[in-house]
């Protein structure tokens, strides 16, 4: 498998020389030496959660080791503890040899925003993590002009020591390590990041990840690994329902297994309960295998409250009926209505996508100790700043009597954003007045989990005589993520809308979105690309049926449906329009990126060319988390039914790229994922509860069937040109080129997932 580097065309955004990127919102240097005194002084408050105080993230010794803060969490991409402390060593000219990593605790007031989702570490952090880097460089150079007695512009660090230009001396960064950081920070137009020819790391792809070897031999620290003298071990019986509760329990026969020691009632929360724990009864044992044998023990009755009869069936059925109606307009571009009543030829797709889990390969865990008043957890948390703000509010707890150890996280695709679980150790933690360590078995992850959002999305579109397409109405009905937070609204938020809804970017005069309304019967939550993924399902399958209803090639109707170069902005006619959290100036809509990595993947794939008998390709293309990404499945369909991916192709614009290796990684990782969700990923529920519960009932993909060659080719920008996500923009454009393939392969439209044993039958 291999990375290539093209250089496709660069787009060019406004920033003045030297000037400093705050949380991806380009700025002139003068204007951000504004912006900083405020900041200095906290007059105001920094985009995003950045803070840019060099002491807080790098230290270094008398014998030259530097140390950087990681201050987000480290679940695999690389990004947290690899690629922001490597663009913090560039622009310090630190020598990589000589950098090590230690990961912060959660404090959000001294290290800013660590909620590790969204696809925002690089995007938002990498110009203050050049800052930080160049800063620091900068306190060395005056620390050693002082020594020498000598102006600060005749001195230069570079590849880890100072060196005096007059005289030819040198000085390693330890000798003024003391002095250097004794020096206040320096005024942001004083401070002088490298040019991109200067990088030794940044964009280079050479920095291998600081865990590989670690985690290769077994030394990794994970949630599980955690071990406290005296620490107990709690399983945890949690409603079988979501909204259900205990009605009643019967503990005798657990108390007799030899290693229970105590049982707890943990309270629920009512709906909406954000990240509170479900609630439920405890076994603390000595030893898991005690407490899970103590739990299978206690007899308990369930109160399953009001979704003791949800069937994910029914509520399919439900949606589609909902789909099939007027829902609430969210955008409406000409007047789609009339052009579909009077277009030659309508094409409709009803598509659906199920629930499904998270299913990392660590499922969640955390360890507690409650004492003297104060806490602290070690746990595989996302948001450590957030776990430890939860904590001290549910414990009563000032904030700095709350310390949170985040460990490496095997996984975590946004359910390790909810910190429940941690919850849960902390409260028996003080109940105990001992260590404790929870325990989630496989099926406790599985069948208790933050769901992703079941969805029908429903898609009509008109054509002319000449088979352009005139017409485009976009229904879409899926219980919303709000509905944890607050009484269940029904309808999608806009940050879901904004997910390849409502920011369709295709050249369609008559365009109108709806939005259906669809109760939660279960958690929702985040899960890697949210609601991008039913989104462009639907809206990249549905281009695909439209290329074979007019007799076109898909790519080449693709990208008739995106249009000429242009920049898009729905906020023209969407309200409260959501563009991943960042400015629409910096990050548009811009359609020639579009088409530009569509272009680069159909010529990388040899799109068009001749393949085996049951052999075709599929297209798809999507923007999320602002960046754009397209992708060329082959599949290989015998006369059984049976499915293979020989070859995936993945074009990617992620703006300036700060780790070309982890993108290769990410994209290549997301082939895998993207796979297992479109053929077996699905959670269905009867009488309330979860029906799958492990890997032989929800499957993921195994090696032999996991896609046989994926090469990733990356568009290159220069450092003008923003970075944008990458952990998550490799999934959405998966499943429709997939099925896009299949259908090339054996003319079978797959229009609900998971594909199954659909090509079977």
């Amino acid at each position: 498998m291999k990375t290539i580097i093209e250089n496709v065309s660069r787009r060019r955004f406004l920033v003045g020389a030297g000037g400093f990127v705050v949380a991806a919102q380009l700025l002139p240097a003068k204007a951000f030496a504004e912006m900083h005194a405020d900041y200095q002084t906290g007059a105001a408050a920094m985009p995003h959660g950045v803070v840019t105080d060099p002491h807080v993230f790098v230290a270094i010794a008398p014998d030259g080791l530097v140390t950087i803060i990681a201050a987000r969490a480290e679940m695999g991409t690389g990004a947290a503890r690899t690629t922001l402390p490597m663009i913090v060593a560039d622009e310090l000219d630190a020598d990589w040899s000589r950098v090590r990593i230690e990961q912060s605790p959660g404090n959000e007031e001294k290290y800013g925003n660590q909620d590790t989702d969204g696809s925002r570490s690089v995007r938002h952090f990498i110009q203050p993590m050049r800052h930080i880097g160049a800063s620091v460089r900068r306190m060395l150079e005056i620390a050693a002009a002082r020594h020498w007695g000598v102006d600060d512009g005749d001195v230069e660090a570079a590849d880890h020591e100072i060196v005096n230009r007059k005289t030819g001396e040198k000085l390693g960064y330890g000798d003024v390590a003391a002095e250097a950081m004794a020096l206040p920070a320096p005024a942001a137009d004083q401070v002088r990041l490298k040019t991109p020819e200067q990088f030794r790391y940044i964009g280079k792809g050479t920095i291998k990840p600081v865990d590989q070897m670690d985690i290769i031999t077994g030394k990794a620290v994970y949630g599980i690994d955690a071990r406290l003298p005296d620490m107990k071990f709690a399983v945890i019986a949690r409603p079988p329902v979501f909204g259900g509760k205990m009605a009643s329990y019967d503990a005798a026969d657990a108390m007799k297994v030899p290693g229970v020691e105590k049982i707890v009632v943990i309270e629920g929360t009512p709906a909406p309960a954000k990240f509170q724990p479900l609630g439920g009864v405890a076994v603390i044992a000595s030893n898991t295998w005690a407490a899970m044998n103590g739990r299978d023990a206690l007899k308990i009755t369930w109160d399953d409250g009001p979704h003791a009869g949800y069937d994910s069936a029914a509520f399919r059925a439900e949606m589609e009926e909902t789909a099939r109606k007027p829902g609430v307009v969210l955008r409406d571009d000409g007047d789609a209505e009339k052009a579909l009543a009077s277009a030659a030829k309508v094409v409709t797709g009803e598509y659906y996508l199920p629930h499904v889990a998270h299913a990392a390969m660590e499922p969640v865990t955390a360890t507690a100790s409650f004492a003297d008043g104060k806490l602290a957890v070690w746990a595989p948390v996302q948001s450590p700043g957030g776990t430890r703000d939860e904590l001290a509010k549910r414990l009563a707890l000032k904030p700095e009597d709350v310390t949170v150890h985040t460990t490496l996280l095997g996984g975590g695709f946004g359910r390790k954003s909810k910190c429940d679980y941690a919850i849960e150790a902390a409260l028996l933690s003080r109940e105990m007045g001992a260590p404790v360590k929870v325990i989630w078995s496989r099926e406790d992850d599985i069948q208790h989990d933050y769901f992703h959002t079941v969805s029908v999305e429903r898609i009509d579109a008109g054509l002319d005589q000449s088979g352009k397409v005139v017409a485009w109405r976009h229904r879409s009905v899926a219980p919303t993520i709000l509905s944890i937070f607050a009484p269940d609204p029904k309808h999608e938020a806009p940050f879901e809308q904004g997910m390849g809804l409502v920011d369709n970017p295709f050249d369609i005069a008559n365009l109108r979105c709806e939005n259906g309304a669809a109760e939660a019967h279960t958690r929702i939550g985040w899960f890697r690309s949210v609601s991008n993924i039913p989104h462009a399902f639907a809206v990249q399958t549905m281009a695909d049926e439209i290329a074979a209803a007019a007799g076109r090639d898909p790519k080449d109707m693709l990208l008739e449906l995106i249009g000429p170069s242009r920049i898009v902005d729905p906020r023209k006619s969407v309200k409260n329009f959501w563009n991943y959290g960042d400015p629409v100036e910096v990050y548009p809509i811009d359609t020639a990126r579009l088409r530009g990595v569509v272009e680069l993947v159909a010529a990388k794939s040899d799109w068009g060319k001749g393949l085996p008998p049951r052999h075709g390709l599929g297209i798809a293309v999507h923007r999320s988390f602002l960046t754009y990404v397209a992708t060329v499945v082959e599949a290989a369909v015998d006369e059984q039914g049976k499915l293979a991916v020989p070859r995936v192709w993945t074009a990617v614009d992620a703006g300036f790229v700060a780790n070309p290796e982890r993108i290769h990684s990410q994209m290549e990782g997301a082939a895998v994922m993207g796979y297992a969700l479109a053929r077996y990923g699905e959670i269905t529920f009867k009488n309330g509860r979860a029906e799958q519960g492990n890997f032989d009932s929800y499957k993921v993909t195994r090696i032999d069937e996991s896609p046989a060659e994926t090469q990733v080719f990356i568009v290159e920008h220069g450092i003008d040109v923003p970075s944008s996500g990458i952990g998550e923009p490799g999934i959405p454009p998966f499943a429709p080129a997939l099925c896009n393939a299949i259908f090339a392969a054996t003319g079978k439209r797959i229009r609900h997932l998971p594909i199954g044993d659909q090509l079977s039958t």
